[in-house]
């Protein structure tokens, strides 16, 4: 089994924002309707808008909410965890990489109220082969308030088979039956 690391290895490159990347200040789409961290279809999900910026870098908020909490009145930690994930899988927006979850490191600073807009950040620091290296982390209350949780990760470029044959295949006829469940952003397929 191959041990993922998310330091950046010697031989990996600046990664390159792709000429039909979405423009700055464009909010990205759900990818998929019934995602937990983006999606509609999620009553209780963290229901991200994520907004591109001028390099290889997203913004997002998300707005804790009592349906969030682990400890009585705080945010879970799982769940800041998955708003890291899903900021962090969305750079696969800008550099045109179908990416799946590796490694996912998670540094929690301070605790996250309910209650709390919590402002994420990330970007993608390198690329080696089919792996993106990432890094992200989310404030408090602003964009420069004080850093709540950290995070590093690394996404392995995949195809679409991987989710085929992979996926629930009550979901993936779903799709096949209603393909707006998927977002296109011109003739990319996000994350699919």
């Amino acid at each position: 089994m191959t041990a993922y690391r998310t330091e950046i290895p010697p031989d990996a490159v600046a990664p390159t924002r792709h000429p039909d990347a979405p423009a700055p200040g464009f909010v990205l789409p759900t990818h998929y309707a019934n995602c937990f961290g983006c999606g509609p279809g999620q009553p209780h999900g963290l229901h991200m808008r994520i907004v591109v910026g001028e390099g290889c870098d997203l913004t997002a908020t998300f707005d804790v909410t009592e349906d969030h909490q682990g400890a009585p009145g705080l945010a879970h930690g799982g769940l800041l965890a998955s708003a890291l994930d899903e900021i962090l899988g969305m750079l696969g927006h800008l550099t045109r990489m179908s990416c799946v979850t590796a490694r996912l490191e998670t540094d929690f600073r301070r605790p996250v109220p309910v209650g709390t807009r919590l402002y994420l950040t990330s970007r993608a620091d390198a690329v080696a082969g089919r792996k993106l290296y990432a890094s992200g982390q989310g404030h408090l209350d602003a964009p420069d308030g004080p850093v709540a949780v950290r995070a590093r990760a690394l996404f392995v470029q995949v195809g679409l088979e991987h989710f085929t044959e992979n996926g629930r295949a009550a979901e993936i006829d779903a799709i096949g039956r209603d393909p707006s469940l998927i977002t296109h952003i011109g003739d990319y397929t996000v994350n699919p």
